[in-house]
């Protein structure tokens, strides 16, 4: 097993410092990393939802595997990892051609394309992935309906078929499930060095135009000993933050119901973070449930006096009645 991996990293190293030509031919070429991992890309054909997660051992893999717009498509680009295939491919999506059409362009043009992998799924659920037959084994992807998983420099080739069968047997939303194929791959070996980075992205079906909206996770675990178990554990901290944005909406359209509903739901998820126990009490202040709310307040304040610092701020600023007294009564629970 010790001469394998050196023979492995032995060869990571010559690619990785070597001039692998590129996608663009009238560019002079340029150097590529060894982003060897596992990844899916995915869409939902109930929500419209378009996502990719990834694993890796490789330090941040996110920013440079992982490519999505909400309406348009998905890129997972890997192996010697040439990132141009994440945004030529979601120009090109955008522009009307379809994931595999895109993906046999792009690849035509990449005269390094034996020691590519790459995925793209477009808005319309038609997938196609490539395994560049260089690629360091275990290597392959396997395309499914709505999904295309691909693995390469895997412990073994049990990884990729794993993936799918979790993707299409696990329950819950895009990300549930692509979390789920994640984290069969690493059950039967995963990536043969081991494991440093993960990422989630996922956008909406519903494009807005405006990226910052529609992306409903851009989660990623750039080091960590255990970056499946960190990616989980902020994927729930996201739901809980989704929640709490939208009852930030709600106050803004005085929807004091909606805001409760939303900061009620973000405090289940999250039961100790005080900035969701906080601002649910303030909804329930506002809704004139002032007895139900002092509990909460007292629990946050013993968590931080600072958040009894910020109450008396707060009706300026319209998100608290202009009621000395109510504030007072507010601020006292903190000071028993």
């Amino acid at each position: 097993m010790r001469v394998v991996l050196v023979v492995v990293l032995l060869l990571a190293f010559v690619f990785s410092t070597s001039i692998v030509p590129g996608i663009a031919s009238d560019k002079p070429s340029i150097p590529v990393r060894p982003v060897h991992t596992y990844s899916i890309v995915a869409r939902d054909p109930d929500t419209g939802e378009l996502g990719v997660a990834v694993q890796s051992h490789w330090f941040s893999v996110g920013p440079i595997v992982a490519w999505a717009e909400a309406g348009v498509g998905a890129v997972a680009t890997q192996s010697f990892v040439d990132p141009s295939y994440g945004k030529n491919g979601l120009d090109l999506m955008r522009g009307g051609k379809s994931a595999p059409d895109t993906l046999k362009e792009l690849l035509a043009k990449d005269e390094g394309r034996e020691v590519r992998q790459v995925a793209m799924i477009d808005a319309q659920g038609r997938v196609d992935a490539w395994t560049g037959k260089n690629d360091i084994q275990a290597a392959g992807h396997i395309i499914g309906k709505n999904f295309s998983v691909q693995a390469n420099l895997m412990l073994n080739d049990k990884v990729w078929p794993a993936m799918a069968r979790a993707f299409e047997s696990a329950k819950g939303d895009l990300a549930d499930r692509m979390l789920a194929a994640l984290d069969a791959a690493q059950a039967v070996g995963g990536d043969i060095r081991g494991k440093q980075s993960a990422a989630l992205l996922v956008v909406t079906g519903k494009p807005t135009g405006m990226a910052w909206k529609d992306r409903t996770f851009d989660l990623r675990v750039d080091d960590s000993a255990e970056p499946l178990v960190e990616l989980r554990r902020l994927v729930k901290l996201q739901r809980a933050y989704n929640h709490m944005n939208a009852g930030d909406l709600a106050v803004e359209k005085k929807d004091n119901e909606g805001a409760l509903r939303e900061y009620g739901a973000a405090e289940k998820l999250v039961p100790d973070n005080a900035e969701m126990i906080y601002w649910h009490a303030v909804a329930l202040v506002n809704m004139g449930r002032v007895d139900e709310s002092l509990p909460l307040f007292r629990r946050v304040f013993a968590m931080d006096k600072n958040w009894i610092t910020l109450t008396p701020r707060l009706p300026k600023s319209g998100l608290l009645p202009d009621d000395p007294k109510l504030i007072e009564r507010i601020v006292s629970v903190g000071k028993k």
